[in-house]
Order: structure tokens, then C-alpha cells, then sequence
């Protein structure tokens, strides 16, 4: 395991499987389920870690529980395509704490942003803050009506 191209074996994949549903289990109970000693999976996990595979780990919050039962997509064009102008845009985009996920994209669509929002208000306030912070040809916003599949797991079948 020492680059971050090796392959995972089946310890690895069964780790990262249970790590994706709960970060939190305890080693012992962990290495039960994977099929390991607690210390043979703690180091697989460091492992992992230090190889990059596992980035961090968080706690997944209930946007409707805090307010923020509004998921909007957010498809943004631009005719700039200057990398002074995408640091500018970059800069405004990350400052906006209800932009959750941020993308370059290819084809018609240059930008990907998703926000969350507790209401049409909110989202305007947004819309508002990139249409004078950024010179863009076209901002075109989706609203969620139902969340039919969101998941954080990656699939591990690919390693």
C-alpha cells in the first residue's frame, strides 16, 4: 500500500464499505465485521489514511432539521474563460457557505454549484450575490422537488 494508485484488497474494501456507513464504530467492533484483529485493522485504517483514500471524517447533518429544506442546482455560463476571472468567480463561490458543492464542468454548462437554502428568499440573495460579483451569460436554476437517491458512499467495486 505505499502508492495512492495500489489496489485495495478485500480487507480494505470491506473497511471502507463499514467507515462509509459509520465513521464512528469502534475498531473492535469494526475488525469483528471485516474479518480482522482490532490491531491488524487500525493499521490498515492509518494505512489508508496516510495513503489519502480516506480524506477526513465527518458527521452528516439533516439540512430539513437546520432549516435548509430547499436544494437548488445551479448551471452557471460565462463567456470569461480567463484564469484570473475563474480565481475572481472561484473566490466569490467559496465564500458562500450555502454552496455545498461546486463544479467545472464540460459542455453548454461551464459551472455546477448545489445550495442549499431555507427558501426561495434565500436563494435569491444568492442568486444576487453572483450575478454582481461575476460577469456570467447565463445562470439557469433547478429546485429540487424530491430527493429520490443521495448518498455519500462511493462505490468500491472499481479498486
Amino acid at each position: 500500500m505505499s502508492g495512492a494508485k495500489d489496489t485495495l484488497d478485500r480487507f480494505d474494501r470491506a473497511i471502507l464499505a463499514q467507515l462509509q456507513e459509520n465513521a464512528t464504530i469502534p475498531i473492535s467492533e469494526l475488525a469483528e465485521k471485516v474479518g480482522l484483529t482490532s490491531t491488524p485493522c487500525w493499521r490498515r485504517i492509518q494505512k489508508l489514511e496516510s495513503r489519502g483514500v480516506i480524506q477526513k471524517r465527518v458527521t452528516l447533518l439533516d439540512p430539513k432539521q437546520l432549516n435548509l429544506g430547499v436544494t437548488v442546482f445551479i448551471a452557471v455560463r460565462t463567456h470569461e474563460h480567463r484564469f484570473d476571472w475563474f480565481e475572481s468567480f472561484h473566490k466569490l463561490v467559496s465564500a458562500i457557505p450555502e454552496v455545498v458543492d461546486f463544479y467545472r464542468v464540460a459542455g453548454s454548462t461551464d459551472y455546477l454549484l448545489k445550495v442549499v437554502v431555507s427558501d426561495i428568499a434565500d436563494y435569491d440573495n444568492i442568486y444576487k450575490t453572483l450575478i454582481k460579483g461575476a460577469d456570467l451569460a447565463d445562470v439557469t436554476s433547478m429546485f429540487v422537488i424530491e430527493e429520490i437517491k443521495h448518498t455519500t458512499a462511493l462505490p468500491l467495486s472499481h479498486t
